[in-house]
Formats: C-alpha cells, structure tokens, sequence
C-alpha cells in the first residue's frame, strides 16, 4: 500500500538519479572536450562525438527532471491527503506513461551498444579507420552507462506504480 514516505522516497530516488544523469553528462562533455581538442587524433575525435551529444542530452535531461521532482513531490503527496482523485486521473497515467517510455530508452541504449559493436568488429585494427572505432567505444560505453541508470529508474518506478495502483484500487473503500 502507498503511503506518504513511499512517495517522499520515490520522488528523493528520482531527484539523486536525475543529479547523477546531470554529473554524468557535464563529465561526458568534459572529456568529449578534451579528446576532441587537445588529443586531436581520428580515434578520440571519434570517442568525442558521443561523448559531446549525449552529454548534452544527459544534462538537460537530468537537468529538467531535478528541478521538477520536488514540486512533484509536493503536488502528490498533497493529493495524497487532500485529492486521491488526482491520483488517479494524473499521476497513474503519468506514471504509466514513464514505464512505457522507459521500454523505448532502454531499446535506444542497446542500439547504441549494439551500433559500437558493429562499428568496434568491423574497423577494428583498421588505423585509418581509428575514427569509428573511438564512436564505437564511446557509443558502448555511454549506452551501457545509460542502460544501468535506465534499470534503476525502470525499477524504482514500476516499484512505485505498483504501490500506487494497489492504493487507488483501495482507496474507494476506504471512503
């Protein structure tokens, strides 16, 4: 059964994990900076590509979900005491919505380890192709990164539907 702390916990877990995503992707740039500018070879330049665009991604995405998990936090566990109907009119269907979501990012994380093989098998010990054995490396690295994040977060809000679910198919009883 849902209770105030599962809600507090839920939207705290998602805070630390979208703060992590931001740390990860301002490092991602950094070091996409730096294999591109200072390293300056066709496999770091390669490695650098990944890096740069998914840290920009990593960072507006960790960015937009840590500034809004505390006034969601609030929004729910004011529904919680005050407007259970809310609950189930915005919250499960919100929540339904980011489970689904969650099926199609990890796809695109496995495509990126899938697409850094491919790359990694056929150019490997290929010099004058080093470019898209560094994509190749950053892809696999970046999505495998993405992919546990991502099973954390598919968890902790399959987790947290579950609950949410159980409480709201309760909650006219207790009425």
């Amino acid at each position: 059964m849902l209770t105030k702390a599962d809600i507090e916990k839920y939207f705290l877990a998602e805070k630390q994990a979208a703060l992590m995503v931001l740390i990860i992707g301002v490092i991602a740039i950094l070091i996409g900076l730096i294999f591109f500018f200072a390293f300056r070879t066709s496999l770091f330049k390669g490695a650098a590509i990944p890096l740069l665009v998914l840290g920009i991604l990593e960072c507006i995405v960790g960015y937009a979900i840590h500034k809004r998990s505390d006034a969601d936090r609030v929004r729910i566990v004011y529904a919680y005491d005050m407007d259970p109907q809310q609950l189930k009119s915005e919250e499960l269907p919100r929540m339904q919505e980011v489970n689904r979501k969650f099926v199609i990012y990890k796809a695109v994380e496995i495509g990126l380890v899938v697409i850094g093989i491919v790359l990694l098998i056929l150019y490997r010990g290929q010099t004058e192709r080093s470019f898209w054995v560094g994509l190749g490396l950053s892809l696999i690295i970046q999505g495998v990164l993405l992919f546990g994040l991502e099973t954390i977060s598919t968890q902790r809000a399959k987790e947290y539907t579950r609950k949410l679910s159980a409480y709201l198919a309760a909650w006219p009883q207790k009425q």
